[in-house]
């Protein structure tokens, strides 16, 4: 399993019902910074695999649920457990960060 693309209507059994944490990718097609920070994020959900789940959101396809998350400024990254947020980030990080918001 990739990188899942999350929107409304998956957004309830693949991310809120998840056994899984879950990181979900704000992200958008014309976004610089999301284009250089997607290649890590698909690294983590080859490493991470059958440990937690990587979602993508395209805020242009579903502003519902960057406004749902408060995402103002992309990318934002989300962490949740049990439909719950642990913990956010915004802007370009580096791998170890993003690995380290996944220690729960």
């Amino acid at each position: 399993m990739s990188v899942l693309t999350v929107n409304k209507n998956n957004f309830n059994k693949e991310v809120l019902l998840s056994k899984q944490p879950v990181l979900l990718d704000f992200w958008a097609p014309w976004c610089g910074p999301c284009r250089m920070f997607s290649p890590v994020i698909d690294e983590i959900a080859k490493e991470k695999e059958g440990q937690v789940k990587v979602g993508k959101v395209n805020i242009d396809e579903e502003p519902e649920l960057a406004q749902q998350f408060g995402v103002m400024s992309i990318p934002t990254v989300v962490v949740l457990k049990d439909g719950q947020v642990l913990t956010t980030s915004v802007g370009v990080k580096p791998k170890h960060m993003v690995e380290e918001m996944l220690k729960l």
